[in-house]
């Protein structure tokens, strides 16, 4: 049955009749008393099992969270249904940090939101020491992983939590962790007796594709023109120069587009940030340095020109889009120089060669994502340790892609490599290599009097997009590898087994153009299905927007922290003619019942 306080602040201050998932549980474990391991996917709830119980328990719920820059936004989308909120970093003056701090001993708040660098304090564990807390929320908990994507050394401050305050549940959440991950984030936060609760890492409403990159920037211009005009999105480039030039190049053809990355000042990307919460229809061009706890609903893309680093890296990222439940696109574009790139990275990486096999085994696990020909979406649920059906709604279900047996290419390919060593004493790049198969008489061939190998021409019957397919593939499979600044092509020890040994290569032929449909035809909703609208519904939706557009600008806060769109379709849909029908509405809870509900029945009666 459950806790029945724990389902009234659910409906009373958050405007919701039910809990999703298993939310219940782990609210009502926490409210109980008891420490919890939270795994859920971006856009599952996950706050609301530490904010309820914060707000059912004696005393101040005190949330550790890495984003200094979003914690205003966090405090006012709490204030904004009545919560009393408030948060400590480094952006307050002292006499701020004071009135906070006094609020918290006083038990004048429900939350309270700390940075981590904070708990380096002695000043701040004794006022933790001293207050009355009622639950610690470890958020983005994933960043205690040492090797994680998202490491963050202050998080191993967060020990100190339970020596300090055993009395204190703790909560620790996160949006993605492997096995790996979950145990050591279980030892270095010292929650080997918690209850973990495992969601679905399943994001249905997110439709996955992955192109061959032949020319990324128009490529994601198209996309972006065809599929998701005036929406909201993120584009995640490797380098701050491909940054730039993105959202330049993004900018003068006509999508309005910020850069954001590390080496732009702290006030722009502050303003990028705000802005991109604020206004609709912005697109982020940035770096993996933003959007760790970007709590913008709407998001309908994610795109990404440059392969990431690891498959968690990637779910996290592509989990910023589609938070309200509705049609979402992750879009990559992917080809052989993003293999190389990733391959010399992690050879001239720091640590010792555990890490670096550690990061090998990442890039390992993104390459077969990339290059298989089964759905997408059970390979990347499989890496998480969950089991699935093909989802219909990636590219491989939608046009589903052929193998070949290219073990012949393979072998003329790891014979043009071993020749140029042992005749010549030499090692090439992918594209000289290609150009020896092909039989092509450039400049650089008859220096090098390559056309005299017997492997000159052999390779004829593939055009050298082909080519450059193969021998990304044999990379992606480990039986190529690159070295050395310019990316020479070298053969593995597992080269001999395709050369010598008889074994089999199969490899995915790339389509010349994929048919899949937009996300937004294909995509199953999830939590927050879509409401469709006529024409009349339509025209008070746009009304509804406006009006809210208008009101999230008066009070300088996100328009998502006034309504989400879902809420404000279903308002549109439903046409409520009193507070009662409104107040039945998701996400209509007392507070903004009672600050916005005369002015939406205002608006409605007036259409």
């Amino acid at each position: 049955m459950g806790n029945p306080r724990t389902l009234d602040v659910l409906r009373r201050v958050f405007g919701y009749d039910t809990f999703r998932d298993n939310q219940q549980q782990i609210v009502d474990h926490v409210t109980a008393g008891g420490d919890a391991l939270v795994l859920m996917p971006t856009g599952g709830g996950k706050s609301l099992c530490y904010q309820i119980p914060a707000l059912v328990r004696d005393g101040v719920g005190v949330v550790v969270s890495p984003l200094i820059a979003l914690m205003q936004d966090q405090v006012e989308a709490l204030r904004a249904v009545g919560v009393r909120a408030g948060y400590l970093n480094s952006t307050q003056d002292p006499d701020e940090r004071r009135m906070v701090e006094a609020e918290f001993l006083a038990g004048e708040l429900d939350l309270l939101y700390l940075a981590p660098e904070r708990l380096r304090s002695e000043a701040t564990m004794r006022l933790i020491e001293r207050g009355p807390v009622s639950v610690f929320a470890i958020d983005e908990a994933h960043c205690v992983a040492q090797w994680g994507h998202d490491f963050r050394p202050d998080y191993l401050e967060l020990s100190k939590l339970s020596e300090r305050r055993p009395d204190v549940p703790r909560v620790a959440l996160t949006a993605t962790a492997t096995p790996a991950t979950r145990a050591e984030i279980t030892t270095r936060l010292g929650l080997e007796n918690a209850r973990v609760f495992v969601s679905s890492f399943d994001r249905p409403n997110i439709q996955y594709r992955i192109v061959p990159k032949k020319d990324p920037r128009r490529q994601l211009l198209d996309f972006l023109r065809t599929e998701h005009p005036h929406d909201a999105g993120i584009v995640y480039c490797l380098s701050r120069r491909s940054v730039e030039e993105t959202a330049e190049f993004l900018t003068r053809n006509g999508i309005e587009a910020l850069p954001y990355h590390a080496g732009l000042d702290s006030a722009t990307r502050i303003r990028h940030q705000a802005r991109f919460l604020r206004e609709e229809g912005l697109v982020v061009v940035a770096t993996i340095a933003f959007g760790m706890g970007i709590d913008k609903p709407d998001v309908r893309f994610v795109a990404h020109l440059d392969l990431p680093k690891s498959v968690e890296g990637y779910y996290q990222e592509t989990g910023r889009a589609g938070r309200d439940g509705l049609p979402s696109t992750a879009w990559l574009a992917y080809g052989l120089s993003d293999v190389v790139a990733q391959r010399r990275l992690i050879d001239t990486s720091e640590g010792d060669a555990a890490h670096r096999r550690r990061l090998a085994a990442h890039l390992d696990a993104m390459l077969a994502l990339c290059e298989t020909v089964e759905c997408r979406r059970v390979g990347l649920l499989a890496y998480f340790g969950q089991d699935s059906r093909p989802c219909g709604n990636c590219d491989t279900c939608l046009s589903p892609p052929e193998s070949w047996d290219g073990t012949v290419a393979a072998q003329k390919l790891l014979s043009t490599v071993v020749r140029l060593r042992r005749e010549r004493g030499q090692k090439f790049g992918a594209g000289q290599v290609v150009d020896i198969l092909r039989g092509k008489h450039t400049p650089k061939v008859t220096q090098h009097r390559h056309d005299e190998l017997s492997v000159f021409g052999v390779g004829s019957d593939l055009s050298e997009v082909e080519w450059r397919g193969v021998v990304r593939q044999l990379l992606a499979q480990g039986l190529l590898a690159v070295e050395g600044d310019y990316g020479t092509l070298v053969t593995t020890e597992a080269s001999d087994e395709v050369l010598y040994r008889g074994r089999t290569v199969r490899m995915r032929r790339d389509p010349n153009r994929l048919a899949v449909r937009s996300s937004r035809a294909t995509a199953k909703s999830a939590a927050a299905p879509s409401v469709e609208l006529d024409g009349e519904a339509a025209a008070l939706f746009e009304q509804l927007r406006a009006w809210r557009a208008t009101t999230a600008r008066s009070q300088g806060v996100p328009a998502y922290v006034v309504f989400h769109d879902a809420t404000l379709r279903q308002i549109a849909s439903l046409r409520p003619a009193t507070l009662g029908e409104l107040s039945t509405v998701s996400g209509v809870g007392e507070n903004k019942l009672a600050k916005y509900g005369d002015r939406i029945l205002e608006i409605i009666a007036g259409t």
